[in-house]
C-alpha cells in the first residue's frame, strides 16, 4: 500500500467515526432538542413529574388569579389542551390573558405546571416558530399576515 493510499484510508476511517460519533451525540439528545413544549406535548409525551421543561403556549382568558402574596395562578393552553401553571414572583410587564407566554419549570405531580420563570411578548407574532406551528396545528393561530413595518 503505497503512502498516498494509506492517507486516503486514514482519512476516510476517521471521517466514519466522526459521522458515528455525531450521529450518537444527536440520537442521545435528540429528547432535548425541542426547546418549548405545548400543553398537548405534556400529555402525549407522558413527561413524568420533577422534570424540567418549558411550557409554550398562550395564557387562557380568566384564567389569571393574582394572590396578594406575590403568588400567580393562570392556565397556558394551546386551544387543545390546557395546563395550570404556579409562579411566585413579578410577571412580566407585557403578561398578559391571551398573550403568547414561555414559562420554564417543573412539571407537577398533581398535574400543575410550577414555573420558576415566565417570559412574555406583547404580540404572538414574536413567539418562537415551534410555538407558532403547534396554535397552528391547533387552529388557535389568528395572525397569518405579518405585522406591517412600523415608521
Amino acid at each position: 500500500m503505497t503512502r498516498k493510499r494509506r492517507r486516503l484510508t486514514l482519512i476516510a476511517v476517521a471521517g466514519v467515526v466522526l459521522a458515528f460519533a455525531t450521529g450518537l451525540i444527536l440520537y442521545a439528545s435528540s429528547d432535548r432538542l425541542t426547546l418549548f413544549n405545548m400543553p398537548s406535548d405534556l400529555a402525549a409525551k407522558d413527561i413524568p413529574a420533577g422534570t424540567r421543561i418549558r411550557l409554550g403556549g398562550l395564557v387562557a382568558e380568566g384564567s389569571v388569579d393574582k394572590s396578594t402574596d406575590g403568588n400567580v395562578r393562570f392556565d397556558v393552553t394551546d386551544g387543545a389542551a390546557t395546563v395550570p401553571v404556579a409562579y411566585r414572583g413579578i410577571l412580566p410587564d407585557l403578561f398578559s390573558e391571551g398573550q403568547g407566554v414561555v414559562a420554564e419549570g417543573l412539571v407537577g405531580a398533581d398535574g400543575v405546571f410550577s414555573a420558576d420563570t415566565v417570559f412574555a411578548k406583547h404580540d404572538e407574532q414574536y413567539m418562537p416558530r415551534e410555538i407558532v406551528d403547534g396554535l397552528k396545528e391547533q387552529g388557535v393561530w389568528q395572525h397569518d399576515e405579518p405585522p406591517a413595518p412600523s415608521s
